[in-house]
Order: C-alpha cells, then sequence, then structure tokens
C-alpha cells in the first residue's frame, strides 16, 4: 500500500436484536460476577469454622459442603425468593416485592448470615443505581428505605427484563457457589486449579438447584442445613477470623 492510500473498512449493518441480547448479556455477567463491589470476598457463610474445625479439609469437602448449601441451604431458599421476586418485579407487583424482601430478611438463621445478605444486598443497590441507572431500582430503594435489601431480591428487581429468568437464577447461584469456592480457596488452603476443579464439578449442583427452584413454590422454602448454620454460629466467636461470617 502506498504513501497516502487509504483502507477503507466496510461496516457491517447493525442487528439491533443482536445488539439488546449482548447488551443484556454483558450486564448479567457484570452483575452476578464475584467481582462485582458487594463485598461478597469478605464473607464465607460459616464456612471459616468449618475449616478450622476439620469439616472441610479438602477439595472433596469444599465441594460437598458449598453444594449443600446451593441445594439444602441458603441457596436454595434465595433461588426460591430470586424466581418470585423476578416475576413480581416484571409484573411490578411492588406489594408482592415488598413481602418478599421481608421474608427473605427474616429466613437467616444466625445473626452473620443476616449481615452477610443484608449489606451485600445495600451494596448492589446503591452501586447498581449509581452506575446502572433503572427505575425499578429508584421504586425498590424507595419501597425499601429504612428496611434491609437481600441480595436475592435486589438482584432479582436489577435482572428482571433483562434476561430470561433461568439465565438470571442459573448465574446467581453460580454465582454464590463460586464465592463460597474462592473463599475455600483462602481457607482450607487450596490451588487456584482446585478451586475451578470445585466451580466445575459443582455445575450439575446449580444446575438442579435452578430447575428445582423455577418450579416451586414459596411454600417450598426451607432448610436442611444446621452444620452450617452451627459453623455461623461458632464463627460469631471464633478467636482468628479472616471473614465477616
Amino acid at each position: 500500500m502506498g504513501t497516502g492510500t487509504t483502507m477503507t473498512i466496510p461496516m457491517s449493518t447493525p442487528n439491533p436484536i443482536a445488539e439488546g441480547a449482548a447488551a443484556a448479556l454483558y450486564r448479567l455477567i457484570a452483575w452476578t460476577s464475584p467481582a462485582y463491589p458487594t463485598g461478597a470476598f469478605s464473607y464465607s457463610h460459616g464456612l471459616e469454622w468449618a475449616v478450622e474445625d476439620g469439616l472441610v479439609p479438602d477439595r472433596a469437602g469444599l465441594e460437598a459442603w458449598v453444594g449443600h448449601i446451593v441445594e439444602r441451604g441458603a441457596g436454595w431458599s434465595d433461588s426460591i425468593l430470586f424466581a418470585h421476586a423476578f416475576r413480581a418485579a416484571e409484573a411490578e407487583d411492588w406489594t408482592a416485592l415488598d413481602e418478599l424482601a421481608d421474608l427473605a430478611a427474616a429466613l437467616r438463621a444466625t445473626a452473620e448470615l443476616a449481615l452477610e445478605s443484608a449489606q451485600q444486598g445495600s451494596a448492589f443497590l446503591t452501586i447498581t443505581r449509581a452506575a446502572w441507572p433503572a427505575p425499578r431500582l429508584e421504586r425498590l430503594a424507595e419501597l425499601r428505605t429504612g428496611r434491609p435489601v437481600p441480595l436475592p431480591i435486589a438482584q432479582a428487581v436489577a435482572l428482571a427484563g433483562e434476561v430470561p429468568l433461568p439465565a438470571a437464577l442459573a448465574s446467581m447461584l453460580g454465582a454464590l457457589a463460586a464465592n463460597l469456592v474462592s473463599a475455600g480457596v483462602r481457607l482450607v488452603p487450596l490451588g487456584q486449579t482446585d478451586g475451578q476443579r470445585a466451580v466445575a464439578a459443582l455445575m450439575p449442583v446449580v444446575a438442579r438447584a435452578t430447575a428445582a427452584a423455577l418450579a416451586a413454590s414459596i411454600d417450598d422454602i426451607g432448610t436442611a442445613a444446621p452444620m452450617v448454620d452451627w459453623a455461623s454460629m461458632r464463627h460469631e466467636t471464633q478467636y482468628t477470623r479472616l471473614f465477616r461470617s
């Protein structure tokens, strides 16, 4: 190509449908990423005590512990709450959303687990309103003034109308699993490769929990993870701590 010659790069015709889907996917990836600044890295959901007590000594133990939380612990309750809040937000049923937020706040078994959900939810709502403003988020903030906004409720309202519910729910549960695995990598400790092996092993667990929660009613909410609750209570008085829960 000689001096002074310019090359014109042909531009493809924009596809509004593809652009819309890409933008929604971008928001989903950002909002459910373990890197989203909600402070998730500082919580272990009782895992710190479980490691201290020898209940989670290795990768296999971590996979079992986190998988149980996803399918039988807070992950199960949160997934049902998320699904119902997502549908209520799409319908703009603010009375139902308010009731779901109250229920989500009341379901935590210990003070630290309640703090974990409420503070992450508050951070999520504050940051998302500032960086990704939307009328529904403003309405949620107004509705819950002075009261906690648990994380699954805040995420559901943000994602409603953006992506299909199954994808949003699977991503939310995947982020929960990834955050807990990250805590386990630091606590056990494990290498980063073993951490990713654990995340990969938890994929079918997240898929099962997603499918079950999509078909569940509010009456199906309940947990069967007493050891997780016990570990959380013991963590409240643990002498040396890296995590807030």
